[in-house]
């Protein structure tokens, strides 16, 4: 089964950390709402959606991705590039033990979620203001124990590897290649998003269904055009944090051994 951690919003959204953009006020009742309508489209995609609260006065923790790269085999708790974020991991900890056995990357290595994009049994991985090569290191040592082959991506003008690169359902990705270095991507079909769309290239799939932000209704046609349903999602509060739709949730499956 499909599982879907998150995590609610924090009161202290508006202290978010900023990379890329100028701070604008986030509407914590309107966040609170798309958040809520987010849980909703997961569960009728299939998900089963877990909301934790545990990390609710860290201004971040909705960002829940971030925090853990859950491969089959095992959940990596992250060492959090952002110093405020650092504590997150740990708060989701007992969550996920229920489901993976943990296994931790630690400072002065730095990985964040955001910056792994698994296809099949490869892993991309941003080089970025988050992500360092001591992070990919470690990753690389853990990942490549159960068969993983991890691939460092640099990243420039955005703040994680998933904001720039996600993976379409027949395993082709979409992209902005003006954000990131495309060497590692060779053997893979591109789509490039839309000029007018730099910021649509994160989808999730859930279910079979490919989940965009509602922003993006031209990317979201050049998808369905190549044949797969997509579900629009309202994510507007999040992205003044630099947010996108895969930042919300860790999406892994359950009973792997069964």
């Amino acid at each position: 089964m499909l599982f879907a951690l998150t995590h609610a919003p924090s009161p202290n959204l508006n202290s978010c950390e900023l990379t890329h953009h100028e701070r604008v006020p986030i509407d914590l009742a309107a966040a609170a709402r798309q958040h809520a309508g987010y849980c909703a489209t997961l569960r009728s995609c299939g998900a089963e959606v877990r909301t934790l609260t545990a990390n609710l006065t860290l201004p971040d923790s909705v960002f829940i991705e971030d925090t853990a790269i859950v491969l089959d085999e095992v959940a990596v708790l992250t060492s959090m590039g952002a110093k405020s974020r650092q504590a997150e991991p740990a708060g989701i900890e007992p969550e996920l033990a229920k489901h993976r056995e943990i296994v931790r990357i630690g400072p002065p290595a730095n990985i964040e979620g955001g910056d792994v994009l698994r296809v099949g049994r490869k892993l991309f991985v941003g080089v970025s203001s988050r992500t360092n090569r001591a992070g990919i290191d470690g990753l690389s040592s853990i990942a490549r124990r159960h068969g993983y082959e991890v691939l460092p991506v640099p990243v420039r003008g955005c703040l994680h590897l998933k904001s720039a690169l996600t993976a379409l359902p027949d395993g082709s990705l979409l992209l902005n290649r003006a954000w990131l270095e495309v060497g590692e991507l060779g053997g893979f079909k591109l789509i490039d998003v839309p000029r007018e769309e730099p910021t649509a290239a994160n989808v999730i799939l859930v279910g079979g269904q490919v989940c965009i932000s509602a922003a993006y209704p031209v990317t979201a046609g050049m998808i369905r055009e190549r044949g797969f349903p997509v579900r629009m999602i309202e994510v507007s509060e999040f992205a003044k944090a630099e947010g996108c739709v895969s930042c919300l949730s860790l999406l892994f499956q359950t009973n792997m051994g069964a």
